[in-house]
């Protein structure tokens, strides 16, 4: 049980890591394209430049709606409780199926531990919705196959 709680707190830290180092690597392209933007100067050919300028433009848009998303994720994943203890699964859960183990908190990916790999998952992802509030016991259906749900941490 204790080796359980501790693959369930690694998993919560995985997220956590998994946030902060795209959160750096997004301001980290914010900035370089800030100073792109800044260092274009003006040349004779002004269409050149002004489309450069756009180009910059946009991809600084599209970073800020990425800095946007991920924050919003940040946000939900600060509102996983560390420690639950219940007998239904929601946010925060550790669900170990007889095939696959599963954190319920964000879409982070697989995080491998020294003896089992834990999917993060998000409530919102299929196999999210379908385990959420389920118990033990409870078998779920995914892409054809059949899974039991053997614990809940």
């Amino acid at each position: 049980m204790e080796d359980l709680e501790e693959l369930k707190r690694a998993a919560y830290d995985h997220c956590i890591q998994f946030v902060s180092e795209r959160l750096g690597r997004i301001q980290l392209q914010i900035k370089e394209l800030e100073i792109a933007l800044s260092s274009e100067t003006k040349s004779s050919a002004g269409d050149k430049h002004e489309t450069g300028r756009a180009m910059i433009q946009l991809e600084r848009e599209k970073l800020g709606q990425q800095l946007s998303e991920l924050e919003k994720t940040q946000q939900l994943l600060s509102k996983v409780p560390k420690y639950r203890d219940s007998q239904t699964i929601g946010l925060g859960s550790l669900v170990i199926t007889d095939s696959f183990s599963y954190y319920i908190g964000i879409s982070a990916g697989e995080y491998k531990h020294t003896t089992k790999s834990v999917y993060c998952i998000s409530a919102a992802t299929p196999i999210g919705k379908l385990v959420f509030g389920k118990s033990v016991g409870h078998t779920i259906n995914f892409n054809g196959k059949t899974n039991s749900i053997l614990s809940i941490h």
